[in-house]
């Protein structure tokens, strides 16, 4: 099955829904990155809850969920265009070596990862693509940590986010792997009925009653199942409408011309100190793991033109 997203809405009452199964997307951020496998579980997870989330901003831009701290794991970022194209990275700690970072128990979560201390912190951006003269972007950010002490999976702190950020009831049941993220989205809508409301229901019973349902999943389904068999399992007596599937993918934004920018933001003396040190100066992209080296030449010329970064060709493909 392709890469793709379902709503779907409940008639009787005022909640929405939505399951996501990343396959192909997933996989691209995995072959361009290796990640010790309680990593790669928690970003899957963070990337299936960011598609959901995304999928219900009626805005054209970017979704960023980033989520910092001090645990063995840093930073870990996903970002989900209105398009729904996707990239995802996590940086673990300097001191984390190869040998101690594959030695990580599976069985690690969130709140092990990157919040031992509860200083973590989750921080949400919308970022509109056509941003107005002096328009910032709207940011939320929690701490990692509930009332009965530090959230242990992404789905505890996004239901928290969204309880206290945005004052809606939200259920989040995720799931990720070496072969799959997947995830489904139940949310509470503020209103007095569904599209055809029911005298005899009550919206709390409505709501009590599929977040019960979705209660029954076990990670192993989400993993194992296709999104229209849970859904036939979990919700075939409710009256429910479907819309048209988005389908999601991998998109890297990163290119030279940015790259360069970012060089020309640090400085002329800054980049030449690192060119007399290391004869070049490289840049990896944290998200598609991308290469792009400038050597002496090409800084030279990036910051003698204006906007002359994107006609630099890569090293590998001229001669001098």
């Amino acid at each position: 099955m392709n890469d793709q997203l379902q709503k779907f809405l409940f008639s009787a009452a005022p909640v929405r829904g939505e399951i996501v199964s990343l396959r192909n997307t997933w996989q691209e951020v995995l072959t361009r990155r290796q990640y010790p496998m309680p990593v790669q579980t928690v970003l899957g997870e963070m990337m299936a809850a960011c598609a959901l989330l995304s999928a219900n901003l009626k805005f054209d831009g970017t979704l960023i969920m980033q989520i910092f701290g001090d645990g063995p794991v840093r930073m870990l970022v996903v970002q989900c265009g209105s398009d729904l194209s996707m990239r995802a990275t996590a940086r673990l700690a300097d001191d984390v070596t190869a040998d101690a970072a594959a030695a990580l128990p599976e069985d690690m979560t969130l709140a092990d990862l990157i919040n031992p201390s509860g200083h973590g912190r989750c921080v949400i951006t919308l970022d509109p693509a056509n941003k107005q003269p002096g328009q910032q972007p709207y940011q939320g950010i929690v701490p990692l940590n509930g009332d009965d002490g530090p959230l242990k999976s992404i789905s505890e702190v996004l239901e928290h986010y969204m309880h206290h950020s945005e004052q809606l009831d939200t259920r989040l049941w995720l799931a990720a792997n070496g072969d799959r993220a997947v995830g489904m989205l139940l949310q509470k809508l503020p209103g007095d009925g569904g599209i055809v409301p029911h005298p005899n229901e009550l919206d709390g019973d409505t709501w009590a009653r599929v977040c019960t349902l979705g209660g029954t999943l076990s990670r192993d389904e989400l993993l194992e199942q296709e999104p229209e068999v849970l859904f036939r399992r979990l919700f075939w007596q409710e009256n429910v409408r479907h819309f048209e599937p988005a389908p999601t993918r991998f998109l890297c934004s990163c290119s030279r011309e940015k790259v360069g920018a970012m060089l020309k933001m640090l400085g002329r003396e800054e980049i030449d100190g690192v060119i007399v040190e290391r004869g070049h100066v490289e840049i990896h992209c944290d998200y598609c793991n991308q290469r792009y080296e400038f050597d002496p030449v090409d800084v030279a010329q990036l910051f003698a033109t204006p906007g002359l970064s994107e006609a630099v060709a890569p090293a590998a493909q001229r001669r001098h």
